[in-house]
């Protein structure tokens, strides 16, 4: 049986020295080509690991090994949206969001300041590796900010993911050094609120 590999590391929508000074060319060399990488490669051995498994009728420990593909395609997804949402400093990245999401971040939190606050907060007190994501509850038609640990715990399915955050070390270790929450601070220079808010208006439609 051909193994059909369904998982390939996507090409980032800007060049690796565009985010500079906030986060450098070799920082994001490292996180896009190492790290996401990484989770590429881990997805893809998994399914493989799968597929023999099944081609030889041998038995997996399931829990184990499912467990390690919902880490992986995890990271793969996450990181995904993480390139997705970033854009240049005055190219596209940076500012607040318009039209309809804007709308919902007031409604929802009272202004955007507000929700910049609590996002900020979410991000920084992650404990150890994990995320800040922005997300839509289509039942209550809020936005709501949640907090993911590593790439696959706390997140509720069904909920579209707007816009995340990473706060692995290794998003920012080589910029940052230890200061999470100075990387964090510039983040909100290189948002690409207009792919966000694209985004909130498919869900909305």
């Amino acid at each position: 049986m051909e193994i059909n590999k369904l998982y390939s590391l996507p090409k980032l929508p800007y060049a690796f020295d565009a985010l500079k000074p906030y986060i450098s060319e070799e920082q994001l060399k490292l996180h896009y080509q190492k790290h996401h990488q990484a989770y590429v490669n881990g997805a893809n051995a998994v399914l493989e690991k799968l597929d023999k498994a099944r081609k030889d009728n041998t038995d997996l420990d399931m829990k184990a090994t499912l467990k390690e593909l919902s880490f992986h395609i995890g990271g793969y997804r996450l990181h995904n949206r993480f390139w997705e949402n970033l854009a240049p400093a005055g190219k596209g990245g940076g500012g607040t969001p318009k039209g309809e999401l804007a709308k919902a971040i007031d409604a929802e939190f009272g202004k955007f300041d507000r929700f910049k606050k609590e996002f900020s907060q979410t991000a920084s007190s992650v404990e150890g590796s994990g995320w800040a994501v922005l997300t839509f509850c289509e039942k209550t038609q809020r936005p709501l900010i949640l907090q993911l640990e590593k790439h696959n715990v706390n997140i509720i399915p069904g909920f579209a993911i707007l816009m995340v955050l990473d706060v692995w070390e290794h998003a920012y270790y080589l910029d940052y050094k230890n200061d999470r929450a100075k990387f964090i601070e510039s983040f909100w220079n290189i948002v690409n609120w207009d792919m966000v808010s694209n985004r909130f208006d498919l869900l909305k439609k």
